[in-house]
């Protein structure tokens, strides 16, 4: 597992600010750190995996306005088969798997109500293993996944952890 730091949860919510924002802005922002050592740390969390530097394309940019969750009962020997499958679809910007009254959930992007309709009983409840649907239009959402911050309370107990404590 990554052993964080407050300068790396430092780089990273600067990183999500501006994914492109240079080491030696980041650096200089931060003071008391060089910008090789940024660049140094921002390598080792994109090689371990802790974080992904890419572009967010908006769907409603590309006149896809309309956001939908669709939630699934599947048959439990085939849901991630279902999963799999769903995530082939190129309108489709989220699939999980869920413990509870759904086994998949999906979030589908489309031009309108009557194309989400479409995806919905023409493909959806058309993939083997799909007993049934429950669909919501989302007509706001206030934060989405790009956004996540790292809570002050991890912010916290790292800091805690690097405090070293003396034995009297």
């Amino acid at each position: 597992m990554y052993n964080f730091d407050k300068i790396d949860i430092k780089i990273v919510n600067i990183l999500l600010e501006d994914g492109r924002m240079p080491a030696s802005e980041i650096a200089r922002r931060m003071g008391d750190i060089s910008e090789r050592a940024v660049r140094y740390r921002i390598d080792r969390m994109v090689n371990d995996g802790v974080i992904e530097i890419s572009a967010v394309a908006r769907p409603q940019a590309f006149g896809l306005t309309t956001i939908a969750d669709i939630w699934m009962e599947v048959e439990s020997d085939r849901i991630l088969e279902v999963a799999k499958k769903l995530a082939e679809f190129d309108n489709v910007s989220y699939v999980a798997c869920g413990i509870g009254e759904s086994d998949v959930s999906i979030q589908i992007v489309a031009k309108d109500t009557a194309e989400i309709y479409q995806f919905v009983t023409e493909v959806v409840r058309k993939v083997p293993g799909v007993r049934k649907t429950t669909t919501s239009i989302v007509p706001l959402i206030i934060k989405d996944v790009y956004q996540w911050r790292v809570p002050e309370r991890i912010v916290r107990e790292i800091s805690e952890k690097e405090i070293p404590t003396r034995a009297d």
